[in-house]
């Protein structure tokens, strides 16, 4: 039984499974759309939402947790992409998606993928700015009277 265990393993090792996560995550914000399988879209989507709500709370605190989760530490030729990045979901994407509470990607399901049939979709960050509803008064206090009236006459 599966109970509590909440992560897809993606056929890999925990290890492989990390830097896979992190390098969709990387080229997620970079692009800020990727194609790529439904499973692995859907895990990504938890890894990159708790960085943008990382990048929303701002401080520098938050901005080292974000590094480490980056891996940024590691020795690597991509290093000054993933500083690219962290500046990038600093600088842009906190600011952008400061009003929404949640929900900063989109998943679009697209055909299966032609070699081995796996269900595939694009993964976006979004763009609009939330749009407040419109609070509606009370108008059924104020009409009751009148049909109370109505009835009366």
């Amino acid at each position: 039984m599966r109970h509590l265990v909440h992560t897809a393993k993606l056929n890999r090792n925990c290890g492989h499974r990390k830097a896979m996560l992190v390098n969709l995550a990387c080229s997620l914000i970079e692009h800020e759309s990727i194609q790529t399988t439904t499973i692995r879209a859907k895990e990504l989507r938890r890894f990159v939402e708790r960085l943008i709500t990382m990048a929303k709370a701002g401080g520098d605190h938050k901005r080292r947790l974000a590094y480490a989760k980056l891996k940024i530490n590691t020795p690597s030729e991509f290093v000054q992409t993933k500083k690219l990045v962290l500046k990038k979901l600093f600088d842009e994407l906190g600011p952008r998606f400061a009003d929404r509470q949640g929900g900063y990607t989109r998943i679009i399901h697209m055909p299966a993928r032609r070699g081995d049939s796996a269900p595939m979709c694009l993964i976006q960050l979004l763009n609009e700015p939330v749009k407040a509803k419109e609070k509606k008064e009370a108008p059924a206090a104020e009409e009751a009277p009148k049909a109370e009236e109505a009835k009366a006459e």
